[in-house]
């Protein structure tokens, strides 16, 4: 039984008010045989001894941290850039053409016409240990840069392998040349309950093994652009560098993985993220032994059912997912599926909302056949599927803005981005929102395509996010937009500090 768990909490609070009602009975007897002022003295003695033994009930934190810190690890990545010119070596204009005279003028660096020179960008993590011979397990946006050096709880530095990554998920495998390594005990996440203490270490700042406590605030959360996790939400302190570090339960267990943060500031207010350890730990297994990710695919699209919706298709009450559209050649045209159907359970699990059907799905075993009940033209019925394999350019729409719901361009830049519809087949990050800041003054617009960012292609918005954080500041950069069917290129000066 868990050192702290429940039942364990329970039991001692039930001892708590045996002793706080045996007290009672003891001040009693001793007041109608003592004086008065007796009496008070002992039952100020009689609070003072309940107090502590009720401080002691609460959680004590200390032999956990002692116990499993030297499980965690700090991560940097390191990675070079500047050195190449400047502005108007990004943007695509021959030498020997009229504008780039014309274009010169206005972006050459005032001292000598260069760039600023190059130089070695880090950004920092955590992860954790989850094998003796040197894997650890952290966040997919937190192994971006070149070179990735892991720091162990005895200060030694190693340089580490990606063994592979699953931006869908937002997670990374990497392996270190080390054995015998304090491996950090894993939990079972389909066990949590609201409530529960939990407790983060990670390097926030930069500041090696910081501990922070809280409760689970929130299961099952399904956030935007997050199709495929069903996140923890807490309200453990989490900041920029705990990414990629352990949540623990309070018998020393990982439950989850940290991963972003709701703010509109950039740092904590609150509310913080964690990827289940179950899921994350059937990506790490087939990150280790196939290199890449694979998830179950339907090919539906999926909406919530109204209460109008619900009654006008039969249901007693809003449940389940309803499907507006199924796509071509997909797992659910084979089997039949059709716009209108309610899916009611899938592979025997009950669908109550339209946010847990991907999640069940992308965690079924591709290539098995599942049973579907759903409602069609008011009438239950039952069709059998077998579960295709969810394509990458679907499963790369599920790519998310890392970090913040307020994600750190927005912080940045004024900006929030989102990604375009796979079905276009083309670069680029939506604009999706302006706020005052470099972008605005820019002329950067809501419904702008940014398509190249400093001379390079954007791809996503993690890849977008990414090339923001490795671009010092105090410099003017080149940004390709498209709005509408007009290209564009804006010069945009990067703040200072980000």
């Amino acid at each position: 039984m868990s050192l702290w768990g429940d039942s364990w909490w329970r039991e001692r609070m039930a001892v708590y008010r045996l002793i706080e009602t045996g007290l009672d009975l003891v001040i009693y007897m001793a007041s109608a045989i003592f004086p008065v002022r007796h009496a008070r003295s002992l039952l100020t003695a009689a609070i003072l001894v309940l107090g502590i033994q009720l401080a002691q009930a609460q959680p004590d934190f200390v032999p956990l941290v002692e116990k499993h810190r030297s499980s965690v690890v700090s991560i940097t990545s390191e990675e070079v850039t500047g050195g190449e010119g400047g502005i108007l070596e990004q943007l695509p204009i021959p030498e020997d053409s009229p504008l780039y005279d014309y274009f010169q003028k206005f972006f050459e660096s005032p001292h000598d016409g260069q760039g600023p020179p190059a130089q070695l960008l880090q950004s920092m993590g955590s992860g954790f240990i989850i094998s003796d011979d040197g894997y650890v397990l952290t966040n997919a946006h937190v192994v971006q840069g070149e070179k990735i050096r892991v720091t162990l709880s005895d200060r030694r530095q190693l340089t580490a392998e990606v063994v592979g990554e699953d931006l869908p998920s937002d997670l990374a495998l990497l392996k270190i040349d080390a054995t015998d390594l304090s491996v950090a005990p894993i939990g079972d996440s389909d066990q949590l309950k609201v409530g529960q203490w939990v407790m983060a270490i990670g390097a926030p700042f930069g500041l090696q093994h910081t501990a922070t406590q809280g409760i689970i605030s929130g299961l099952g959360r399904s956030l935007p652009g997050d199709s495929y996790i069903p996140f923890i939400q807490t309200d453990a302190a989490v900041n920029p560098g705990n990414s990629g570090g352990p949540l623990f339960s309070l018998d020393g267990r990982v439950i989850g993985v940290n991963s972003m943060i709701y703010s509109g500031t950039g740092g904590y207010m609150g509310v913080s993220f964690a990827i289940p350890i179950n899921v994350a730990m059937d990506v790490a297994e087939q990150l280790r032994t196939e290199g890449r990710v694979s998830r179950g695919w339907l090919g539906v699209m999926i909406q919530e059912v109204s209460p109008e919706l619900a009654e006008s298709f039969g249901l007693d009450e809003r449940r389940g997912a309803l499907v507006s559209a199924v796509m071509d050649d997909s797992p659910a045209a084979a089997a039949g599926l059709q716009s209108g159907d309610v899916i009611l359970s899938f592979d025997g699990q009950p669908i109550s909302n339209a946010d847990e059907l991907p999640t069940v799905v992308a965690g079924t075993e591709v290539g098995k056949t599942v049973s579907i009940n759903l409602v069609r033209d008011g009438r239950e019925q039952e069709i059998r599927l077998e579960v295709g394999e969810l394509p990458e350019e679907v499963a790369g729409g599920a790519t998310r803005e890392r970090q913040e719901r307020q994600s750190p361009e927005e912080g940045r830049l004024g900006i929030s981005v989102s990604e375009l519809p796979p079905e276009g087949g083309e670069p680029g990050v939506l604009v999706e929102n302006v706020s005052p800041g470099p972008a605005a003054s820019a002329g950067i617009q809501p419904g702008d395509i940014i398509q190249r960012f400093a001379g390079e292609e954007v791809r996503n918005p993690l890849q977008f996010q990414q090339l923001l954080e490795e671009l010092p500041g105090g410099r003017t950069v080149a940004v390709l937009i498209r709005r509408g069917e007009q290209p564009l290129f804006v010069a945009l000066d990067l703040p200072s500090s980000k």
